[in-house]
C-alpha cells in the first residue's frame, strides 16, 4: 500500500540522525569548555551567558517554532551540556514538587542534581557550606509581595544573587481521586493559602485549612490521607500521583513569584541587568530622601523599594532597593559610591541579568 506519510518520516528520521550528530558534537564541545574552566577554576554555570545565547537563537529563529518554544528547547541542550562539563548542585525548598523545584528546573534544566531543604534557612545554609552550588528562592509574589524570610536571610548571608527568574504560579486543588467528597482539611504552605483564600471562602467555606512548611509537603501529606486535600502545582500532582480536584484557584489569574537564584558567583555584565541593594540610614528628617537622591542625579531607574524592620527595637528599618544596570557599569558605580556615603548600612546582593 502506497502511505503518503512514509516519505516525511523519512525525511524526519534523517532529520533527527543529523540533529543527534550535531547535538553531540555540542556536548563534546561543552566538555572542552569544562575542562578549560576546570584548569581555570572558573564556574561552570554562567548566567549571562546563557541569556546570551538564549536571546541570540530567538532573534535567529524563522519559525514556525516560536521564539518561547525554540528557547525552552535550547535551555534544555544548554542543560545536558553543562551536565556534561560538571555537574551542578542546585538548593531548594521542598520536599518534592514545590514551586521552588519547578523554577529550578525552569532555570536549570532537568539535568541538575537538585536537593530539598525543609526551610529557607536550610537553602541558605546548604549553599554557604558548600553542600550546594547554588539555590533558588523565592523572593517576591504578585499577591502577597515580599518573602519576609529570604529577605531576612538575604541580610546576612555571604552569597550573593548570580540570577532571577518569575514563574507563573498556578494552583491545583489535589486529592486521591480528584473528588472532594469526604474531605475533612486542606493543607497549603501560608503563601498558596493567601493567594486562594478567596476562592476556598467561595466554595469551600466549611473545610478546615491548615498551613504546612511548604506546597510539596501539602502535597505528600494528602497522598498519605484520603480524608486531606492539598493545594500545590501540578508537578505536586504528578509526583505524589493525586488527581485535581480544581484547577488555577488562585484568586489572581496574573498570579507570579519572582526567584532569586543565590550562590557566591558573581555575574558579568550581560548587557540587560539588574542590581539589588540593602541600605539603612539613620532615623532622622530627610535621611530616605538624601539616600536615594544620588540615583535621581545620575539617571539610575530604581525598580523596587521595599523595607524590612531592623528587629532593634528603634523604629529602624532596611530598605531593599533594586536598579536597572550592573555594578560595573560605570554611570552606577559612581551613583553607588555617593549613595553609599549616605547610608549607616550598604550591601550589594548582586548584579544579574533580567
Amino acid at each position: 500500500m502506497n502511505d503518503p506519510l512514509l516519505p516525511l518520516r523519512q525525511k524526519i528520521d534523517a532529520v533527527d540522525q543529523q540533529l543527534l550528530n550535531l547535538l553531540n558534537q555540542r556536548a563534546a564541545l561543552a566538555k572542552e569548555v569544562g575542562a578549560i574552566k576546570h584548569a581555570a577554576n572558573e564556574p561552570v554555570y554562567r548566567p549571562e551567558r546563557e541569556v546570551q545565547v538564549l536571546h541570540k537563537i530567538a532573534t535567529a529563529n524563522t519559525g514556525p517554532l516560536t521564539n518561547d518554544a525554540v528557547q525552552a528547547l535550547w535551555r534544555e541542550i544548554i542543560s545536558a551540556c553543562r551536565a556534561a562539563e560538571a555537574p551542578i548542585r542546585v538548593a531548594y525548598l521542598g520536599p518534592q514538587g514545590t514551586y521552588s523545584e519547578q523554577a529550578v528546573r525552569a532555570q536549570f534544566g532537568v539535568q541538575v542534581d537538585a536537593l530539598p531543604c525543609l526551610s529557607f534557612d536550610e537553602v541558605f545554609r546548604t549553599v554557604e557550606t558548600g553542600s550546594a552550588d547554588f539555590g533558588v528562592v523565592p523572593v517576591e509574589n504578585t499577591t502577597e509581595g515580599a518573602v519576609s524570610r529570604t529577605l531576612d536571610l538575604m541580610l546576612t548571608t555571604p552569597l550573593v544573587i548570580s540570577a532571577e527568574l518569575t514563574l507563573p504560579i498556578h494552583h491545583q486543588l489535589l486529592t486521591h481521586n480528584g473528588s472532594m467528597e469526604g474531605i475533612e482539611r486542606i493543607l497549603a504552605h501560608p503563601q498558596a493559602y493567601a493567594q486562594c483564600q478567596l476562592w476556598l471562602a467561595r466554595h469551600f467555606p466549611s473545610i478546615r485549612i491548615e498551613t504546612v512548611s511548604s506546597n510539596g509537603e501539602a502535597a505528600r501529606l494528602a497522598a498519605e490521607n484520603p480524608n486531606t486535600a492539598a493545594i500545590a502545582s501540578s508537578l505536586a500532582a504528578a509526583r505524589y500521583q493525586l488527581q485535581i480536584a480544581a484547577a488555577n484557584i488562585q484568586d489572581d489569574p496574573n498570579n507570579r513569584t519572582r526567584f532569586g537564584v543565590i550562590g557566591r558567583y558573581i555575574t558579568s555584565p550581560s548587557g540587560r541587568d539588574q542590581t539589588s541593594l540593602i541600605l539603612s540610614v539613620p532615623n532622622k528628617p530627610g535621611a530616605v530622601y538624601e539616600m536615594l537622591k544620588p540615583l535621581a542625579d545620575y539617571g539610575v531607574s530604581m525598580t523596587r523599594f521595599e523595607s524590612r524592620p531592623a528587629k532593634n527595637g528603634q523604629w529602624e528599618y532596611y530598605f531593599y532597593v533594586d536598579i536597572q544596570g550592573h555594578v560595573k557599569d560605570p554611570t552606577i558605580k559612581e551613583a553607588l559610591d555617593t549613595l553609599k556615603a549616605h547610608t549607616a548600612f550598604f550591601k550589594v546582593l548582586g548584579s544579574y541579568p533580567v
